[in-house]
């Protein structure tokens, strides 16, 4: 099920909507991303029912704040290509990146001590290689390459 929906996301064409039916399809198709990614992690990890409960708002709430620096981030390596910036600006952008890039770190730490509270650390272990196996098969399958479905394991 993940597999279909990841491989639909992943060999549609891009909206050719404008304005804000355009940004309704981009954040579908972010949902519809994030299912498929929830169905590929649970795959992978063993939870108890206790476990699940309590993990998966704890990574949910990782997952958007995780995004939310990514996107500042962003937003400030695509202003330094301004020409118009002056040194102070640019001098700026780069403690502003670096303070992005630290508040990233102390994130990843916090959530780490905060599932080896609901996981084991062979789980917390599994997940990361979970998160990063899932990037790789999005990755494979927007080039055209999928082989399996997603949750296979193969």
């Amino acid at each position: 099920m993940a597999g279909l929906t990841l491989l639909a996301l992943a060999t549609s064409q891009p909206a050719r909507a404008q304005g804000r039916g355009r940004f309704q399809q981009g954040g579908a198709r972010i949902s519809q991303l994030d299912n498929a990614k929830i169905a590929f992690i649970t795959s992978r990890l063993t939870l108890t029912q206790d476990q699940a409960q309590r993990f998966w708002p704890m990574y949910n709430e990782f997952v958007a704040r995780r995004r939310e620096l990514g996107r500042s981030a962003r937003l400030l390596r695509r202003d330094a290509d301004n020409p118009a910036l002056s040194d102070a600006q640019l001098r700026d952008n780069f403690n502003q990146d670096f303070a992005i890039k630290q508040q990233q770190l102390n994130l990843e730490k916090d959530y780490f001590d905060k599932a080896q509270k609901v996981l084991t650390l062979r789980q917390v272990a599994q997940l990361y290689q979970a998160e990063r196996d899932f990037t790789k098969e999005v990755l494979k399958r927007v080039a055209g390459q999928a082989e399996p479905p997603i949750g296979t394991g193969q």
